[in-house]
């Protein structure tokens, strides 16, 4: 298996005059091939929430279902960042669509009638799904920091980000067909997905190449004059496991700081997304029905939300990602504001929640790009897996989820945004500590 892993080598350099074209030709298609193959991803990804009604309707309890849905969440956070470090030193152009075929292998199980045979049988495969889908995001990591510059990064990455919400949104429609071409609720919410994803995975593969190296190129940062402070021919040798946790990773501060500021900044993606149908019925009143396009809107005000935050980044800030993080997330906290405290107008809380779904993707992006921007291009999945483990572990499973649940149940709702209001001012504090580092690295004065 390592073997089949393992970063292609150098080839020779090919001839001068056909570098630019080759590196233009290669830059889109492999962009092309991780957009379409992260999107693939997600049409396994949520599955099981689609099936949770059929499920309760087959006599499983609610919060036993819960428990299943919660090992999704904790394999991945684990995973991405685990697996974030053997893909470090794999080649990116299998291990990205290994993942989405070992995902559609478990989603495919899940559908069976030994998937759905007990609590203890769909938590495994819940817990399989989320460990395979922590492969997506660090291969697409190496991908970008061997690929694209880091003064174009935040532009490129913002676009490529986009692919989640692509793949989230078809989810739901496939499901809807697959039950109507297909007859059951099985083959709508798990095989057809599956059987999708499968095939972009084979359309990724053919597209994704490791590094432009392997290619006969010369690296981006010498085709594009454009050199981080902190790069060296070093940049381009592949570190050994132990070199890539311990010396670039486990040992980086900013690193640390950055990992803190994205759970508090997925406390908040969640905590909002997650319990805005109960509170809205509770608190307001409302008929879901009645915000049921903006909860919806939230997810897709995402993509205008992201692709201009990471122009901002790249264009008006040149490349400090810190700073424009942390005005993202300053507006963020006077619309949860507004959310929690209009109580009479239904547009007002529509237009709250659009803002709070464009708004707060783009923190969730850029915390990635300044992840790979302030690690070696050799430990970047590593550095950002850390950072999604403690998104997913502690800010989603841990405080969104169980810990805001237990707030409202034993405080009440206010409490609930006070603490969603504190984790804004948490992230932005956090982020905040890592201005001064960024600025050297970009050797700005």
């Amino acid at each position: 298996m390592w073997k089949l892993l393992h970063p292609p080598a150098h080839k020779t350099p090919i001839a001068a005059d056909r570098v630019d074209d080759t590196y233009k030709r290669l830059r889109m298609q492999v962009f092309i091939g991780i957009f379409v193959g992260y999107a693939g991803y997600y049409l396994v990804r949520k599955n099981f929430t689609l099936a949770m009604p059929y499920l309760v309707e087959l006599g499983f309890d609610k919060g036993d279902l819960g428990i299943a849905l919660s090992a999704n969440a904790i394999a991945y956070g684990l995973s991405k960042f685990l697996m974030g470090g053997v893909s470090d030193r794999s080649n990116a152009r299998v291990f990205l669509p290994l993942g989405l075929v070992l995902s559609a292998g478990a989603t495919l199980l899940l559908g069976t009638s030994a998937g759905i045979s007990s609590i203890a049988a769909m938590f495994v495969a819940q817990f399989l799904i989320g460990w395979f889908q922590g492969m997506g995001w660090p291969p697409c990591g190496r991908v970008m920091t061997h690929w694209f510059s880091q003064n174009e990064r935040g532009t490129k990455m913002s676009v490529w980000n986009v692919a989640h919400n692509v793949g989230g949104g078809l989810i739901g429609p496939m499901a809807a067909y697959g039950l109507l071409w297909f007859g059951t609720w099985q083959a709508g919410t798990f095989w057809f997905p599956a059987i999708t994803a499968i095939v972009v995975a084979a359309i990724s593969y053919m597209l994704v190449r490791d590094t432009p190296q392997s290619e006969g190129l010369p690296p981006i940062e010498k085709y594009r004059g454009d050199y981080p402070k902190n790069y060296s021919q070093q940049s381009e040798q592949e570190l050994t496991t132990r070199e890539i946790f311990f010396r670039h990773v486990l040992n980086n501060r900013i690193l640390w700081y950055i990992a803190f500021a994205n759970a508090f900044v997925y406390l908040v993606r969640y905590g909002v997304l997650d319990w805005a149908p109960t509170y809205l019925k509770d608190i307001k009143g409302y008929d879901i029905k009645d915000v049921g396009w903006a909860y919806s809107a939230y997810e897709w005000a995402a993509i205008p939300g992201t692709v201009i935050c990471g122009w901002l980044s790249d264009r008006v800030f040149k490349g400090r990602r810190a700073v424009t993080t942390m005005i993202y997330m300053a507006l963020v906290a006077v619309f949860v504001v507004i959310y929690w405290r209009n109580m009479e107008s239904v547009l007002l809380d529509n237009i709250s929640l659009i803002a709070i779904g464009f708004l707060i993707y783009g923190p969730v992006m850029l915390i990635g790009v300044q992840a790979l921007d302030l690690a070696p291009k050799k430990a970047a999945g590593t550095a950002a897996g850390l950072t999604g483990f403690f998104g997913y572990f502690f800010g989603t499973a841990i405080l969104a989820n169980i810990a805001m649940g237990a707030v409202v149940e034993h405080f009440g709702w206010d409490w609930g945004f006070v603490m969603l209001l504190a984790a804004c001012a948490l992230a932005f504090l956090f982020i905040g500590c890592t201005c001064k580092e960024e600025k050297n690295i970009l050797g700005q004065r």
